[in-house]
């Protein structure tokens, strides 16, 4: 049976057991599990990989038929779902698994789709699309936010918490966090103050600025330096993301070598890349050989070695070193 978003506040979810999301949007997924699918939840949680959920699936499948009376009220939770899944959810199906709720996540599903179809046309089963979020949609969320806060910031401030939203509504509650946070000391909030709040190293990130990196995407290196105003603070910070992804990186292009298999290395990585990071990940293993990358991160620390000798020039050695 199909739910829309909008649907959601209707339906009594208590009378369902499994639950199918599928959709780019992982952050409205998230929010669709915590306030609506398990908004009284007070039982066992589990979270499983898709992976994982299949290697141990006769472990769980007889702990889920087998369960005491003192656990009742449990939620299994898959990730990164794939048509793999398919013939061991029709086995659970096949099972009364009453007070366990089964709740699948998964990216885009053709309309062709085993899954989707199953969960589209049996009533028992719930399927819930998401969408992108759109300027306009976070921009409704913003408004509903500061509103219920009792916030009032101008329309070009909330313009400018949107844009460096970069499209995510977990990356826009992380900023009208931050302004919530900051209101109880000062209410009196320009749009000075609101560039300065949402300017941290963490709105793009660390993250953001490692991943661009090793994708070597100059345009969003230049975009991402230029608009954060990094300290000699972050510096190392910085570094250090570099060089952990640089890691992974390398542990991935080996194996890679071995395989030439690229989705099955990245399957199997350990901790587990989340499937909005697989194409991420994939366009820097195009990007690097691995002596290249090796040499790499032998710079990486030579740099790191440099700063700690001299942190006063510790901004410009790092933006040098990443730009160029």
């Amino acid at each position: 049976m199909i739910v829309k978003s909008y649907e959601l506040g209707k339906i009594d979810f208590t009378n369902f057991d499994f639950f199918l999301i599928y959709g780019k949007n992982e952050g409205h997924q998230n929010e669709i599990i915590n306030n609506n699918l398990n908004a009284n939840f007070k039982g066992l949680m589990s979270k499983y990989e898709e992976n994982e959920f299949v290697k141990n699936f006769e472990t769980i499948s007889s702990e889920i038929r087998n369960r005491s009376l003192f656990d009742k009220n449990k939620t299994i939770i898959i990730s990164r779902v794939t048509e793999k899944i398919l013939k061991f959810i029709e086995k659970l199906i096949e099972i009364n698994i009453k007070d366990t709720k089964i709740i699948l996540k998964c990216g885009i599903l053709e309309k062709k789709s085993k899954m989707r179809n199953l969960f589209e046309k049996k009533k028992n089963l719930i399927i819930i699309p998401v969408y992108e979020d759109d300027d306009k949609t976070l921009s409704t969320l913003a408004f509903n936010f500061l509103r219920k806060n009792n916030i009032k910031l101008s329309g070009e401030s909330v313009s400018l918490i949107i844009d460096r939203s970069n499209g995510s509504r977990e990356n826009l509650n992380t900023e009208l966090t931050k302004i919530l946070n900051y209101s109880y000391s000062d209410k009196s909030i320009d749009y000075e103050k609101v560039k300065k709040l949402t300017n941290l190293s963490e709105n793009y990130g660390a993250n953001e600025l490692a991943d661009n990196y090793l994708a070597k995407n100059k345009k969003n290196i230049s975009k991402i330096l230029n608009e954060n105003s990094y300290s000699d603070e972050d510096c190392i910070l910085i570094l250090r993301t570099i060089l952990n992804k640089s890691k992974r990186l390398l542990n991935i292009l080996e194996r890679y070598e071995k395989t030439a298999n690229i989705d099955e290395v990245i399957s199997t990585t350990k901790p587990p890349i989340f499937w909005k990071d697989k194409e991420i990940v994939k366009n820097q293993v195009n990007m690097w050989e691995l002596d290249d990358l090796r040499e790499n991160i032998y710079k990486i620390n030579q740099v790191e070695s440099t700063i700690k000798s001299n942190s006063k020039n510790s901004l410009n050695l790092v933006s040098d070193f990443i730009a160029n």
